[in-house]
């Protein structure tokens, strides 16, 4: 009896925060839901949002995206949204606590990294909690990922 192929999720990626892993250095990724209003979700579809400069916090309980820029969405005119308005995450109970503490205790950040859309059509937020890199373990990155480059390139060379 054959087993059935499980189907591979496709993700549709939106926005990239590219800096984040240079800036930070990522201690857990967690996958968080976005409330969206309606054109906020068209807007995404189109692909032009930025979460470069956003980060998320935390207000009495809850998980708030903070300075994401999503644009407006041109045919919906006088029913649009604000482009930097705060957006609340969606995340477990247990999770929200387990991120409380490491913000609160730690000295710890909520950076997103990611914002796309799953496999069912669902925007979704890769959130990751992060501990800020000192000037010198960014050069170190720099260095590591510049070694690698070169090591690829004599690899290609050399067959």
């Amino acid at each position: 009896m054959a087993t059935k192929a499980r189907p591979t999720t496709v993700k549709k990626i939106v926005a990239e925060n590219r800096k984040a892993r240079y800036n930070y250095e990522i201690v857990d990724t967690y996958e968080a839901g976005l409330v969206l209003t309606g054109t906020e979700v068209k807007s995404l579809r189109e692909g032009k949002a930025n979460i470069a400069e956003s980060y998320a916090s935390d207000e009495d309980g809850e998980l708030w995206l903070i300075n994401s820029y999503l644009p407006e969405y041109l045919q919906a005119n006088r029913f649009n949204h604000e482009t930097r308005r705060r957006r609340k995450l969606l995340l477990s109970k247990r999770e929200i606590h387990r991120l409380r503490v490491a913000i609160n205790r730690e000295g710890m950040t909520l950076v997103p990294l990611k914002v796309y859309f799953n496999d069912v059509g669902r925007a979704k937020l890769e959130l990751a909690l992060a501990k800020g890199k000192k000037l010198h373990d960014k050069r170190e990155s720099e260095k590591e990922r510049d070694w690698n480059r070169q090591k690829g390139r004599l690899l290609r060379e050399r067959g």
